[in-house]
């Protein structure tokens, strides 16, 4: 039986131990309701293995392919430059590998309901008509991510939510403590700041510190069952598109 390729899921990275145990259960998650994939880790920056390191490994094991799935949120700098170059340099040392290229995580619906999940886990429940929701990300300075997010809070609001605002730990306005005092000043009782992250870390923890104001901060998404649920959905995409451009 022919083997399948692993699933390379590639995370940011961070100093922060809390982020690297995150990402371990995400990719168990996804070991679960993918037990015939091979299911590799690697980060960008920060902690280890490396893309680099990883990929060595598959390919010095016989893999003639893989399939990188980017756990990132956004279409930005990251899933634009960094990790395309780190996968380049991985080709030129294995020239004999095939490397397929997955898309971004978000924007997508399986994240709007890992948010929800995290918002109801918190005790709040979409269509409470004094409840404003802060969609807080990292920010970024890519406009086609800037511009994701902002469909992503209006699509979001038109299900049921009395409001949605965003706000941003880094890169832009407003802060989450600016978004939790226009949520009041517009007229909401309650504010619920959901995370846009999928594992703890520096700009997570900013975010935390900036919504004292705020009724509830959710925690990151992380192994949501949804969010293993989309880097599956994201492995089988990138071979789906492989098998369409094979048979064209």
């Amino acid at each position: 039986m022919t083997r399948r390729p692993p699933l390379l899921a590639i995370a940011h990275g961070s100093q922060d131990p809390r982020h690297a145990e995150t990402i371990e259960r995400l990719a168990a998650a996804v070991r679960r309701i993918r037990p015939d994939l091979t299911v590799e880790t690697a980060y960008l920056d920060h902690c280890a293995p490396s893309i680099g390191q990883v990929v060595d490994r598959l390919a010095a094991t016989g893999h003639a392919e893989v399939v990188a799935v980017p756990l990132l949120l956004t279409a930005a700098y990251h899933a634009k430059t960094d990790i395309p170059a780190q996968l380049r340099a991985v080709r030129q040392r294995h020239p004999q590998l095939v490397v397929r290229y997955a898309r971004p995580l978000g924007p997508d619906p399986l994240l709007v309901a890992a948010l929800e999940r995290r918002l109801r886990e918190a005790g709040v429940w979409p269509g409470e008509p004094s409840t404003t929701v802060v969609l807080a990300s990292a920010g970024s300075s890519d406009p086609e991510a800037t511009a994701a997010l902002a469909r992503l809070a209006r699509d979001w609001q038109e299900r049921g939510w009395r409001d949605v605002l965003l706000a941003y730990a880094s890169a832009s306005p407003p802060t989450v403590a600016q978004a939790v005092t226009t949520a009041r000043r517009h007229g909401a009782r309650h504010v619920a700041v959901a995370s846009y992250f999928l594992a703890p870390g520096f700009l997570p923890d900013r975010i935390v510190a900036g919504a004292r104001q705020a009724d509830v901060v959710t925690e990151v998404l992380g192994p949501a069952p949804e969010v293993a649920k989309l880097v599956a959905r994201r492995y089988a995409d990138a071979l789906a598109a492989a098998w369409t451009r094979r048979s064209a």
